[in-house]
C-alpha cells in the first residue's frame, strides 16, 4: 500500500462518517412541497416579539385555512377562514378583532398556488448546511410584511416561521411533528361571531 493511500484513509473514513451538509433546497421545491400540503395538524410554540412564550395546536387546511387554539393560561384563538384573520383573546379589552388575510404574510404560504419563484417575492434565500430559509413578501405589497419560511430535507418539511409586520415587530412559530393529509372539518375554521354569507365554505 503506497503512502499516499495510507494517508487517504482517515480522510475517506471521516468523509463517511460526518454527517453531509445538506444542500439548499430550491425554490422550485419549496412551492411544490407547499403546494402539496393540503391539510395538517399538531403542535406550535410561539415565541413574540417581547421574548413571551405560548404553546398550543395548530389546524391547516390550504387554500386560506389556518387555525391556533393557544393552551392556558393564554387562550386566545386566532383563525384564518379563507378571508379574514380574526383574533379572539379572551383577555382583551378590545373584544374579537378581523384583518383581511390577504393584508398578511400568511396568505404567502396559505395561497392557492404557491409560486416563490414570482419575481420580486422572494428577498432572502439561504442555507445553513441543516435547513434553508425563504423570506417571502407580497412583490405588490411589501408593506404588509414578510415571512421568512424555514425548511428541512429529504423529505422536505415546514419547520417554523418568523412573520414580520409591517410595524417592525416579529413573531417566530416553531412547529411539532406535522401530521399532514388529516380530515378537518370546515367547520373549525370559522371565526366565532363572524356572520357566514352563503352558508358553510
Amino acid at each position: 500500500m503506497t503512502k499516499l493511500r495510507i494517508l487517504m484513509i482517515p480522510a475517506l473514513w471521516a468523509a463517511m462518517t460526518l454527517p453531509a451538509a445538506a444542500e439548499k433546497l430550491s425554490l422550485g421545491e419549496i412551492s411544490s412541497y407547499l403546494n402539496r400540503l393540503k391539510s395538517a395538524q399538531g403542535a406550535f410554540t410561539q415565541v413574540s416579539e417581547d421574548g413571551s412564550i405560548s404553546t398550543g395546536k395548530i389546524l391547516l387546511k390550504r387554500p386560506g385555512r389556518v387555525r391556533f387554539d393557544y393552551d392556558p393560561p393564554d387562550e386566545t384563538l386566532v383563525v384564518a377562514d379563507g378571508d379574514t384573520v380574526g383574533i379572539i383573546d379572551p383577555r382583551s379589552n378590545d373584544g374579537p378583532q378581523g384583518y383581511p388575510l390577504h393584508r398578511t404574510p400568511l396568505k404567502i404560504i396559505l395561497a392557492n398556488n404557491v409560486d416563490l419563484t414570482r419575481e420580486r417575492m422572494v428577498v432572502g434565500h439561504a442555507s445553513d448546511g441543516t435547513s434553508t430559509t425563504v423570506r417571502a413578501q407580497d412583490p405588490e405589497h411589501p408593506e404588509y410584511g414578510s415571512i421568512d419560511l424555514v425548511f428541512t430535507g429529504d423529505p422536505v418539511e415546514l419547520r417554523q416561521w418568523v412573520i414580520h409586520d409591517g410595524s417592525g415587530s416579529s413573531t417566530t412559530v416553531i412547529l411539532g411533528d406535522l401530521k399532514t393529509g388529516v380530515r378537518l372539518a370546515d367547520e373549525s375554521f370559522k371565526i366565532p361571531g363572524k356572520p357566514q354569507a352563503g352558508g358553510d365554505r
